[in-house]
């Protein structure tokens, strides 16, 4: 089935900023940033079956920075692992989505993360079962630019090119960002692409909100053998929402019922 991309991204973020408003709480900046890059993946690439989420050939998707599950969870929902209706339930006791992502609770998650750094390992170790069991699917994982100051990140990315895991795919959702401040003050993580091909990865950096750019470098990525391959992208934290767009304090702020209002026009109208 072919998806109209840019009416899924401008759907996703309209979802994310209701369910945040009506959690009164989460990040919206890296789930807005993040949703040109997700859509893509579980809308254009992905192998997945909504109705059996544990098919053992389907591709694998690792949320590394687990903040952004608001992105993850209208993925989800859009592509029909739970109702749609349940995303506004966010946060919520009882509810299936939590502030981040649990792989025992809600449909279609692979891996729970929210403690920064280890979402690269474990994409390595799903991708090292998959040849263990002769499988092909692809394991993609998204980190934030902040998530790279974990040291376990570059242990991975040691091990990934260790095992010639070509069947890893890293994105890094580059907005600049992160909860108190600009990374280059914070601490620097670039040049990130030079980086990862220092490790021995695939390294291409693109603009995270181009969608059929986005589409390229996964085809670039599946064609490359030997070697995991690393998608830098650079992304407008907060995008979509003006008044997000690029200001820190978004970072896990939710909008209050007149931002949102403002928020979900804007988004209408674009």
């Amino acid at each position: 089935m072919a998806y109209d991309l840019v009416n899924v991204t401008k759907k996703m973020r309209a979802h994310i900023v209701e369910m945040l408003a009506a959690a009164g709480s989460g990040h919206p900046g890296g789930s807005l940033s993040a949703t040109d890059i997700i859509a893509t993946l579980y809308f254009k690439h992905m192998h997945v079956d909504p109705g059996n989420p544990l098919w053992e050939d389907r591709d694998r998707f690792v949320l590394g920075k687990g903040h952004a599950a608001p992105a993850l969870y209208a993925a989800l929902a859009m592509r029909g692992f739970f109702p749609e209706e349940e995303l506004i339930t966010l946060r919520k006791i009882g509810s299936r989505l939590q502030g981040h992502p649990c792989r025992t609770e809600t449909p279609g998650v692979d891996m729970s993360t929210g403690s920064l750094g280890q979402g690269l390992s474990v994409a390595n170790g799903m991708a090292l079962a998959g040849r263990l069991d002769g499988r092909d699917y692809y394991v993609y994982c998204v980190m934030g630019d902040g998530e790279l100051q974990e040291g376990q990140v570059w242990e991975a990315a040691m091990s990934a090119a260790h095992y010639r895991l070509d069947h890893v795919i890293a994105f890094v959702d580059h907005n600049g960002l992160q909860i108190d401040g600009p990374n280059s003050q914070v601490m620097n993580v670039e040049p990130i692409d030079e980086k990862f091909r220092a490790f021995g990865w695939n390294a291409m950096r693109i603009d995270g909100h181009d969608l059929d750019a986005i589409d390229a470098a996964i085809i670039a990525a599946k064609a490359t053998e030997g070697k995991p391959t690393v998608i830098v992208c650079e992304t407008v934290k907060g995008k979509g929402v003006s008044f997000m767009e690029n200001v820190v304090d978004w970072h896990g702020v939710a909008p209050n019922a007149e931002q949102a209002k403002r928020a979900l026009a804007e988004l209408a109208a674009n």
